[in-house]
C-alpha cells in the first residue's frame, strides 16, 4: 500500500531480499484477444496443438531449471494429461464453441471452485490453472508469451506470477519482482529466494505506468519514478549490502558453524543431481534431504530399479563419504503421480500419501527399496520415510526394507540395510515422538506448521498464522529435538524455516544443532548461526 508521507513509496511484505533498480513493466496474466472460430475438426486440432506446444514449453523449462522448480512445473505436466480436466473441453467444442472460449470456459469453473475451496490443496492448483489457461490461449491466438521482450534489469509487476512465467525471465542481469497480491511463502516466492532475485509482495495497488523503480526487498519496498535524494539513499544502501553479502559468503570458507562447544552441521536439500551444481553446494556437512518424487513423475512411467540405483549412486559419489539422507517418494497431496496415488480424494492433503502410500502399494515402493538397498553399499546412506503418523506405520516399512535387503543377498546382490528415519511433519507423530523407533528424525516444519495451525502457507492472508516463529510449532519443534537428545539419535530441520536466517537463533535455542537448506541459503543462515553463537559466548 502507498506510504502516508510519500505519493511514490509503497510498501509491502518482502518475500525475497535484495535491490533491484530499473524499469517498471507490467505483465497481463491473460491475452485478451480472441481467434476467428474455425469447423469442429479445425478446432480440435487447433487445441490438441496448443496442448502440445504448451506441454513442450512447461517441459523445457522444468528440465532447466531442476530442484523444486521442476517438481512444480511436472505437476502442470499431468494436469495438462488429465482426461477428466481435457475432455469436457472437447465435447464443449464438439458442441460448436471455438477452442480458445471452450477452453476458457472449461478452465473457470474449476479455477472459481479450487480458489473457493477450504483446503491448500485445492487453493494452491488455481494457481497452476490460472498459468495452463493463459499458456494454452496464447498458444491458440498465435500469442508470445507475456514475458518476450523484458528489457534487463526490470523490474517486473503483476497481479502474481507463476513460477513458470518467473523461469522463463533472464535474471542473470538483475532484476526484481514486485506483486500487487501474491504470498512470502509462495512457490514463486521460493524460487526468487533461491535464485537472489528481490521480491516484494501484496503491494496492493500501483499506477498502471511508471518510468524507473528502487525496489528494496529487505525492507519491502518500492519506489516509483525517484528523485534524485531517493535514488542516492537506495544506492546507499544497495553498496552496504553487498559488502555485507560478500562478507556472509567468506564465511564458507572458514571454519565449522559452532554454537557454544557443539559445531552445528549444515546440510542441503536437493531434488535432481544438476542441483549439486550450485556454487556453495560443495560447502555443506552433508545432504540432508533429497527428495525423490521427479524421478517418479517422468511421462515415461515409473522409474525402474536401475534408473534409481544410478541416481542414488552418483550422488554419493558426489558426497564423498558425507552423508546422504534420502526420502522415499512422498508422492500426494500436491504431488500426485499417474498410476501411482489415487484420484479423486476430497482432500489429498489429509488423504493416502506418503508413506501411507507407499504402504499400499507395495509393489512399487519395493523397487525403490531395492535401488536404495543397493546403492548403501556404496556411502554413507541414511533413509527416511514421509509423513509418518503411527508407529506401526514406520515398523511396517522397516520390515518391508528388511525383506528386501534379504531378497537381495539371497540373490547374490551386495545390499545393505541403511540408517532409517523419519519425518516429523504429523502433529500426531511430534506429539508421541518417543514412541517411534527410528534412528534418527527430520522435522518438516513446512507440512508441519501447515497442520499445527489449520493454514494455508501460500495464503498471503494468513500470513500472521503461519508465521514459523509460532510458539506452538517451536514448542513441537524442542520436543522432538530434547527426545533425540536423550536418546542420543540425531534430529534435523530440513523444511523452509532452516534456510531462513531469522529462525537460527530460535531454532539453536530449541536445541537443534542439524540444518539443512537450499544450497542458496548456506551463507546467510551460517552468518546468523554465527552471530548467535558470539552473543552466548561467555
Amino acid at each position: 500500500m502507498a506510504s502516508p508521507s510519500a505519493r511514490f513509496i509503497f510498501e509491502g511484505r518482502t518475500a525475497s531480499p535484495g535491490f533491484a533498480r530499473g524499469p517498471l513493466v507490467r505483465i497481463d496474466q491473460a491475452p485478451r484477444t480472441s481467434r476467428p472460430p474455425g469447423t469442429r475438426y479445425e478446432e480440435e486440432s487447433a487445441l490438441r496443438a496448443a496442448l502440445d506446444e504448451t506441454a513442450d514449453q512447461i517441459a523445457t523449462l522444468a528440465g532447466a531449471a531442476g530442484g523444486d522448480a521442476a517438481a512444480i512445473l511436472e505437476f502442470q505436466l499431468v494436469l495438462l494429461e488429465d482426461a477428466s480436466l481435457i475432455e469436457p473441453i472437447f465435447a464443449t467444442i464438439a458442441a460448436g464453441t471455438a477452442a480458445d472460449a471452450a477452453w476458457s470456459q472449461g478452465l473457470a469453473e474449476q479455477i472459481a471452485e479450487y480458489q473457493a475451496a477450504p483446503d491448500e490443496y485445492q487453493r494452491a492448483r488455481a494457481s497452476d490453472l490460472i498459468d495452463l489457461r493463459d499458456r494454452v490461449r496464447a498458444a491458440l491466438i498465435g500469442g508470445t508469451g507475456s514475458c518476450d521482450q523484458i528489457p534487463a534489469g526490470a523490474v517486473i509487476c503483476a497481479e502474481d506470477l507463476p513460477p513458470s512465467r518467473f523461469l522463463e525471465i533472464d535474471w542473470s542481469e538483475g532484476g526484481g519482482v514486485a506483486l500487487l497480491q501474491g504470498s512470502p511463502t509462495s512457490h514463486v516466492a521460493m524460487l526468487a529466494r533461491s535464485r537472489g532475485v528481490p521480491m516484494i509482495v501484496q503491494l496492493g495497488t500501483l499506477p498502471r505506468s511508471a518510468g524507473t523503480a528502487l525496489l528494496d526487498g529487505g525492507e519491502a519496498r518500492l519506489e516509483l519514478d525517484p528523485t534524485d535524494a531517493q535514488v542516492a539513499a537506495f544506492e546507499t544502501r544497495r553498496v552496504a549490502h553487498v559488502r555485507a553479502s560478500a562478507l556472509t559468503a567468506s564465511l564458507l570458507t572458514g571454519p565449522p558453524a559452532t554454537c557454544g562447544s557443539e559445531t552445528v552441521g549444515l546440510h542441503i536439500n536437493i531434488q535432481r543431481i544438476a542441483d549439486l551444481d550450485h556454487p556453495d553446494a560443495r560447502y555443506a556437512d552433508g545432504i540432508g534431504l533429497m527428495r525423490t518424487e521427479f524421478l517418479f513423475a517422468d511421462p515415461a512411467g515409473m522409474p525402474d530399479e536401475t534408473t534409481q540405483l544410478s541416481v542414488y549412486e552418483a550422488v554419493l559419489h558426489w558426497a564423498s563419504g558425507r552423508p546422504v539422507t534420502i526420502r522415499t517418494v512422498d508422492a500426494g497431496g500436491d504431488k500426485p503421480i499417474p498410476g501411482f496415488t489415487e484420484d479423486g480424494e476430497a482432500n489429498p492433503f489429509l488423504g493416502v500419501r506418503g508413506l501411507r502410500l507407499c504402504l499400499k502399494r507395495p509393489e512399487i515402493f519395493s523397487v525403490q527399496l531395492r535401488a536404495l538397498a543397493r546403492a548403501a553399499v556404496q556411502g554413507k546412506l541414511k533413509v527416511m520415510f514421509p509423513m509418518v503418523t503411527l508407529p506401526a506405520e514406520f515398523i511396517a516399512a522397516r520390515e518391508l526394507f528388511s525383506g528386501v535387503v534379504a531378497e537381495l543377498r539371497s540373490a547374490g546382490t551386495a545390499a545393505a540395510l541403511p540408517e532409517l528415519g523419519m519425518m516429523v511433519e504429523v502433529p500426531a507423530a511430534a506429539l508421541t515422538i518417543d514412541a517411534f523407533p527410528a534412528a534418527f528424525f527430520s522435522i518438516g516444519s513446512n507440512d508441519l506448521a501447515q497442520y499445527v495451525m489449520a493454514c494455508d502457507r501460500s495464503n498471503g492472508a494468513l500470513g500472521a498464522l503461519i508465521d514459523p516463529l509460532n510458539p506452538a510449532l517451536l514448542e513441537l519443534i524442542r520436543r522432538t529435538v530434547e527426545h533425540g537428545r536423550r536418546q542420543g539419535l540425531g534430529v534435523s530441520l530440513c523444511g523452509d524455516m532452516a534456510g531462513e536466517p531469522r529462525c537460527a537463533a530460535a531454532l539453536l535455542r530449541c536445541g537443534l544443532r542439524e540444518f539443512s537448506m537450499n544450497p542458496a541459503s548456506l551463507a546467510r543462515v551460517k552468518q546468523s548461526i554465527t552471530a548467535f553463537g558470539r552473543e552466548r559466548a561467555p
